[in-house]
């Protein structure tokens, strides 16, 4: 693909005059992490009643566990802010789990069996219901161990002023929302191409504990130690066909080409029935198993790498309030748990990612055929499993081409982005930010995967003892720090109160069946 396209939108907006329009867009970070034992088997304690309500709480949550907690910070437009807040509701959360940890890396501690990972529950109200069947349903299709994986999602919105100027620079008329949510959705085409780089990038899971699979087989995967099992060139296996991907899934086709198809293809997938969830049924001896039996039981169990997102009201599914206000900001969802992090993620991989997602606006992004799809997951799927092999090729624009080239080109154009993102900053972080990634698409040695795996070969270590020394090593990084500053702490024990205090207000206030709620929102 030309990068003159992006050339020329890049040059209009230096010549703009608006050398800041890019500062100031809106991120936030959605980290996943199970809680363990100190033996680091996952924990077995309900969600802790001094971190809130899990299903109230705005920044402290579960998402498929009970044991597997996410923590959601507020969106700030200076990254700096929003990993204080994020440290913020670590420090927090370790003063309230006891002995337990959380576990420092995405694929899950030492579970070989479904029955080890306890769904998460929410309480009384109609609410809390659909949020527990919703989890037998993605249980009973993919199994438990798949929902224990866990991972990093980056929210990012563009900031307001960077409109008008894209479309003075693109020579368009109007920019209302419908402007907004086309070049999202550009923006959304260019990651389905490019994406495969964050995953090369930034990619932490070459390595799983041999009883994720549950005494199946793998012929990509061998045998590091015992009890451990790698792909030598893997960068992300949670991406992979190991983790998160399945053949039900992966024969949907959710085009990205508009917001109309979007909704189109999520809202087919959300009610046209699946023969094998049929046969299940939705209960099963008066017990829910699942929502429905269709294709998706609602629109977010569709996983994707990245989603076009909008704030719903209450009740409101993702794709009517899509449909009712257009896309406000993205929610990349490929990250890995970073091991080499405390809290999981750092400045410089924030930095590079709001760099990047500038790039896929600003780049030329044409339509993508039904066929150009399936060769773009493809390339997904070979750098998860394959991504540091040398002289690997991926497919682009009907050939093949060396992923190393490619790669090397993609970081050449964000150091544009990048330099109007360091626009009235002398430090020029998002500048400094890429060329650390730039690094590592010259060293493949420089990469995360790399570097866990050059770790456990020399300690002879299995991945199950190696994640668990670090999990303890961040635990104790955080016990050991200053403690959250007085008001802080107010505010985060305020926050849980109040989030209890809401769910008892749902449970009361609930009228009518399950059913009748169900149907309702289905409506």
């Amino acid at each position: 693909m030309s990068s003159t396209h992006f050339e020329r939108q890049l040059a209009g907006l230096v010549n703009s005059g608006e050398r800041g329009v890019l500062v100031g867009g809106l991120k936030g970070v959605e980290k996943e992490s199970l809680r363990v034992t100190p033996e680091g088997d996952i924990a077995q304690t309900p969600h802790p009643r001094t971190l809130g309500s899990a299903l109230t709480h705005p920044e402290i949550t579960t998402d498929y566990s009970e044991a597997l907690l996410e923590l959601v910070t507020p969106a700030y437009p200076d990254s700096a802010r929003l990993m204080e807040r994020l440290v913020q509701l670590h420090q927090f959360t370790y003063r309230s789990i006891g002995d337990e940890m959380l576990w420092a890396t995405s694929m899950p501690c030492g579970v070989s069996t479904d029955a080890a990972i306890p769904i998460a529950r929410y309480g009384r109200s109609h609410s809390a219901q659909m949020k527990e069947v919703y989890r037998e349903g993605l249980g009973l299709r993919y199994g438990r161990l798949m929902q224990a994986i866990s991972g990093v999602h980056f929210n990012y919105s563009f900031p307001a002023q960077f409109w008008p100027v894209l479309a003075e620079v693109t020579q368009t008329r109007t920019v209302g929302q419908d402007f907004i949510s086309d070049r999202y959705f550009s923006l959304l085409r260019n990651y389905r191409r490019h994406g495969w780089i964050v995953l090369y990038l930034f990619g932490v899971s070459p390595a799983l504990c041999a009883g994720f699979l549950q005494g199946r087989t793998d012929p990509g995967l061998s045998t590091l130690v015992p009890g451990t099992l790698y792909a030598p060139y893997a960068t992300s296996l949670r991406m992979s066909d190991v983790g998160y991907r399945n053949s039900v899934q992966s024969a949907l086709n959710v085009s990205v080409n508009s917001l109309r198809e979007y909704v189109r293809d999520l809202t087919r997938a959300v009610s046209t029935p699946h023969p094998g969830y049929a046969a299940h049924g939705v209960r099963k001896d008066g017990q829910w198993q699942q929502l429905n039996t269709n294709l998706l039981q609602v629109e977010n169990e569709y996983y994707s790498h990245i989603r076009p997102k909008r704030v719903t009201a209450p009740g409101e599914r993702p794709t009517k309030a899509l449909q009712r206000a257009g896309v406000q900001y993205v929610e990349v969802r490929s990250l890995d748990v970073s091991a080499f992090d405390p809290v999981g993620v750092n400045m410089n991989k924030l930095r590079f990612l709001e760099a990047f997602v500038a790039w896929c606006v600003l780049s030329a992004s044409p339509p993508i055929a039904e066929e150009e799809q399936v060769r773009l997951e493809a390339n997904h799927v070979t750098v998860a499993r394959r991504g540091r092999e040398p002289r690997l090729a991926l497919w682009r624009d009907g050939r093949e081409v060396p992923m190393a080239h490619w790669a090397a080109e993609i970081v050449d154009g964000l150091r544009g982005t990048a330099a109007l993102l360091d626009t009235g900053d002398p430090a020029r972080p998002y500048t400094a930010a890429v060329e650390v990634q730039a690094a590592k698409v010259v060293d493949v040695d420089l990469t995360p995967s790399a570097r866990l795996l050059a770790e456990l070969r020399s300690s002879g270590e299995g991945f199950f003892p190696w994640a668990r020394d670090r999990s303890a090593a961040h635990r104790r990084h955080f016990m050991e720090a200053a403690p959250v500053d007085a008001p802080t702490l107010r505010q985060l024990a305020a926050a849980a109160e109040d989030s209890l205090e809401a769910q008892a207000r749902m449970e009361a206030e609930d009228k009518g069946s399950f059913e009748d709620y169900l149907a309702h929102w289905f409506a």
